[in-house]
């Protein structure tokens, strides 16, 4: 570890150096950051996840900065021309583009035009123009190389425009210049393909660079990708041209200066401009896509931690028109009982034997929940099952099906239903979503999922990162069932890898876990595996009630000293008595008297108060309904219930039962000022609205959260 990064990285993020530094230890020597958080609270003095995740990435960033200074350094001085000065200044940059423009003076350069004007022996004449000369004349000054003097001027004149640009001082100058002064100004291109008009705002912009909005940033880059307009820096050319003038012209009076001022304005325009307005806007991308990046992996964290409805039989319905609804009927584990496809819309029409199919189905497996995906034909399906399921116990819930389709024609949904069309898989994934939404979501792809913002407008790359770390982080805060998990959630589990979790699949096909330590017995479960995993793992089943809590192995033995300290046993722990008594227990005195840190003491406490608790089960219950609802049944001022389905920069989107989400602006989210809507919505969210406007013609209604 390197001591100074760790220095500058304390400052930078206001951690001391004595926690960032528990915690790199903690990284190298292979633990996770859900375990770090979780069981390393006294390492760390409980850094949480997001805390250590900024640990983990400023230090890598740090140290790949580093790493390209010592590089650098060692170009500079291969070519004998680093002094101490140079190498200062490198080093205390703080940023990669500080560090290129320190180095581009000496970077090997392609062919310019200053290498070839070089190459003509020119440079001693750029020498002498950049003395700034008093006495003699240009004439006088290229008689000595044998060309036209144009030709020459000209020329050398490139080598001091190239000159120019490599200085860093005056790059550094103009970059911030640029994006404090600059406009972004787009305009749309003749004979573009934008026929729906999607880029209309931007067919005549101009914003400020800095207080350009990210998701802007992001639209202006994809109708410029599409060819729909041109995009541009302006800046006040004339000051920058002024500003330079000063710093370079040392001598008003000499005859030169004209000429100087020439490869200014050519440095400025060919060099100089082109290629930091290219890095602005590179690093105006790159912080662009970071937010939505973040807009994204909130809206999946929350999605993923939605409430299932549990303790029913549950019927999916996948709707469509043509090849028709398909039913399936899963019981409250997600087994499936039965399959049924039926016609109730266009071209078929059969509404009558459809609602006999469905009540049927009802009646027969004591249904009392209807899952409809929100894709092709939901709001007639919607109205269809409104109108069959009336006089019967039994709601129904509108479900993001994003996803569906892509987890249905994978190998593991044809592992699972090989007998079964793709069709008939969703309507099962559909149906399973509203049980368990962890556990299905996470067999999709999270780009997949639909709760993104210019998702593919984004580095990939970095996008696959955040929402893996997303699911991981809300996996392992949920715990799986190490019986009834399958693939798709164990991978995400602490510590485990591929090869681990297809051991312990093939270990599951013919044997039980009875409990925790029986983890061990399987192919590729090292001590490291098992430490970094177990705690996330529960099986509930076990004799040992700890093997169904948040509790990690290497903490029983502290749990049986709080315990006897406590005077309780581990059997009475559902009492009234025992809870009350761990409810009113002193964690610092606990700790003092058993030895156990009172990180741990307070954890194992919240643990034994609800053994086995889902957090999810803390959460509302999602929004259940029974009667449609049109747009000619709102009114401006109604107050409806809805549910977020999605969250972005400008605002979020509600089901309310309609066909399309409304929307709710971020200006309409609060009476005092609102920078970010997550900061007051989060997806799967139940809230009370307000109907803002109707516009019945587009079939669009616009809500409030403020009540008038």
């Amino acid at each position: 570890m390197n001591e100074e990064l760790i220095k500058n990285l304390s400052n930078q993020i206001n951690i001391s150096e004595k926690r960032i530094k528990a915690c790199l230890q903690l990284l190298e020597s292979g633990c996770t950051i859900p375990f770090i958080a979780r069981y390393r609270k006294e390492v760390t003095d409980a850094l949480n996840e997001e805390e250590i995740k900024l640990i983990s990435d400023e230090y890598k960033r740090n140290m790949n900065l580093l790493e390209r200074k010592m590089s650098v350094i060692k170009l500079i001085d291969e070519k004998g021309l680093m002094t101490e000065e140079l190498k200062t200044s490198i080093m205390n940059a703080t940023k990669l583009t500080e560090v290129e423009d320190l180095y581009l003076p000496y970077k090997e350069k392609k062919k310019t035009k200053a290498t070839e004007a070089i190459k003509m022996g020119l440079e001693p004449l750029a020498k002498k123009i950049m003395s700034f000369p008093t006495s003699g004349s240009l004439e006088e000054l290229v008689k000595p190389y044998n060309m036209d003097k144009e030709v020459a001027l000209t020329n050398a004149g490139y080598i001091i425009s190239e000159w120019i640009s490599d200085n860093a001082y005056y790059r550094g100058y103009i970059r911030k210049f640029m994006y404090n002064t600059g406009k972004i100004v787009t305009k749309v291109k003749k004979n573009n393909k934008d026929q729906n008009k999607t880029y209309e705002m931007y067919y005549d912009f101009s914003e400020p660079v800095k207080y350009l909005k990210h998701y802007r940033c992001l639209a202006i880059n994809r109708a410029e990708k599409e060819g729909v307009i041109s995009v541009k820096i302006e800046i006040l050319l004339d000051k920058v041209t002024s500003w330079l003038e000063s710093k370079i012209i040392k001598n008003a009076n000499s005859f030169v200066v004209d000429t100087v001022k020439v490869s200014i304005k050519d440095s400025l325009k060919r060099l100089i401009i082109p290629s930091i307005e290219r890095d602005i806007r590179s690093e105006i991308t790159s912080v662009s896509e970071e937010k939505a990046i973040e807009t994204f992996s909130s809206n999946l964290y929350n999605l993923l931690l939605t409430r299932g409805i549990k303790g029913s039989n549950v019927i999916g319905f996948d709707p469509a028109f043509r090849t028709g609804c398909k039913l399936a009927v899963i019981d409250m584990n997600g087994n499936l009982l039965d399959i049924a496809v039926i016609y109730p819309h266009e071209p078929k029409n059969d509404k009558i034997g459809s609602a006999k199919t469905l009540r049927e189905l009802i009646n027969k497996y004591n249904v009392k929940l209807i899952s409809i995906g929100n894709g092709t034909a939901s709001r007639e399906s919607e109205a269809f099952v409104s109108e069959a399921i009336k006089g019967l116990d039994v709601k129904y819930i509108i479900t993001n099906e994003a996803g569906a389709s892509v987890y249905s024609a994978s190998k593991l949904a044809i592992e699972e239903f090989p007998d079964l069309t793709v069709e008939k898989r969703s309507a099962i994934s559909i149906a399973r979503r509203v049980e368990d939404p962890l556990s299905e979501l996470v067999k999709i792809d999270p780009k997949s999922i639909g709760v993104g913002e210019y998702q593919h407008d984004v580095n990939q790359s970095n996008l696959s990162d955040a929402l893996k770390y997303t699911v991981e982080s809300v996996v392992n805060k949920v715990g799986v069932n190490l019986n009834t998990a399958s693939s798709s959630i164990l991978s995400y589990i602490s510590g485990l890898t591929k090869k681990v979790v297809t051991s312990i699949m093939d270990y599951k096909v013919k044997n039980k876990f009875n409990t925790r330590e029986e983890l061990k017995n399987v192919k590729g479960v090292t001590p490291k595996v098992y430490e970094q995993a177990i705690g996330f793992l529960r099986v509930p089943t076990s004799t040992n009630i700890l093997d169904n809590t948040g509790i990690h192995p290497e903490n029983y033995n502290d749990a049986k000293k709080v315990l006897d300290y406590l005077k309780l046993d581990i059997s009475d722990i559902y009492k009234p008595e025992f809870k009350s008594t761990l409810t009113n227990a002193d964690v610092d005195k606990v700790s003092s008297e058993t030895k156990v840190n009172a990180y741990t003491v307070a954890d194992i406490i919240k643990e034994l108060l609800s053994p086995g608790l889902d957090p999810r089960d803390e959460l509302p219950i999602p929004f259940l309904k029974s009667n449609i609802l049109t747009i000619n049944d709102l009114t401006v001022g109604m107050e409806l219930t809805g549910t977020v389905r999605n969250v972005t920069s400008f605002g979020a989107f509600i089901d309310i039962g309609l066909h399309d989400d409304a929307l709710v602006h971020i200006s309409k989210m609060s009476k005092s000022f609102v920078s970010d809507a997550k900061d007051i919505l989060s997806v799967g969210e139940i809230i009370k609205c307000y109907v803002d406007k109707i516009d019945k013609e587009k079939g669009k209604v616009n809500l409030s959260l403020i009540k008038e």
